[in-house]
């Protein structure tokens, strides 16, 4: 038992000092083709997004660290007598893990998981998000313009709390899309700010 807790708090203090450790290149993400299709229970989002993890988080999840990646999605209606009305918010976590004993990664959401064998097969299917059901049949108006908006970022609060402080003082765990937002008229053909693609499809079960 000695032995165990000499070995734990050994990697503990590993991965502690990688918090302050691996300079590289900067971490990013950003959102390309956001989109709304109608469906019979009312509108589903698909998204592309640009994943780019520094060696520093390449690093961390090779070490055993979870990574809990959100998609956030937004719509609004603008009020010229009031601010805008805020019609749904929705969150939905994805969680990026390594498994040392199966040499796999694994991508979760909900109770939907698959697993890869390089980090890059895991990233690609992450970046397509397809089929996210996030507007239930009714909450929209045929006659009326909405702003829809949707964003990806990394949910440093969902890591253990040992982590938690150095990371959110370190500028290379701080990674978050800028909004992706466009104009969503429920009568049209789901519209979308560009033109635009394996997928993971959301669980059911999805924060709101």
């Amino acid at each position: 038992m000695p032995c165990c807790k000499r070995l734990f708090s050994r990697s503990l203090v590993g991965l502690l000092l990688l918090l302050g450790s691996l300079g590289g290149y900067a971490a990013d993400i950003t959102v390309r083709n956001p989109s709304l299709s109608p469906g019979d229970d009312g509108y589903t989002l698909s998204a592309d997004f640009n994943i780019n993890l520094n060696a520093r988080l390449d690093e961390a999840i090779a070490r055993g660290v979870t990574l809990y990646f959100v998609v956030d999605f937004e719509l609004s209606r603008s009020r010229w007598y009031w601010l805008d009305e805020q019609v749904v918010s929705r969150s939905q976590t994805f969680q990026l893990s390594y498994h040392a004993l199966t040499r796999q990664y694994r991508l979760s959401s909900g109770a939907l998981h698959q697993s890869f064998t390089s980090l890059d097969d895991a990233q690609r299917i992450l970046s397509r998000l397809r089929h996210w059901q996030v507007l239930d049949k009714g909450v929209v108006k045929a006659d009326q313009t909405y702003l829809a908006a949707v964003r990806m970022r990394l949910d440093l609060t969902q890591m253990p709390k040992t982590f938690q402080v150095n990371a959110l003082a370190n500028r290379d765990w701080n990674l978050s899309s800028d909004w992706a937002r466009w104009q969503f008229t429920p009568a049209e053909s789901a519209a979308s700010p560009a033109g635009g693609i394996s997928t993971l499809t959301v669980a059911a079960a999805d924060g709101r």
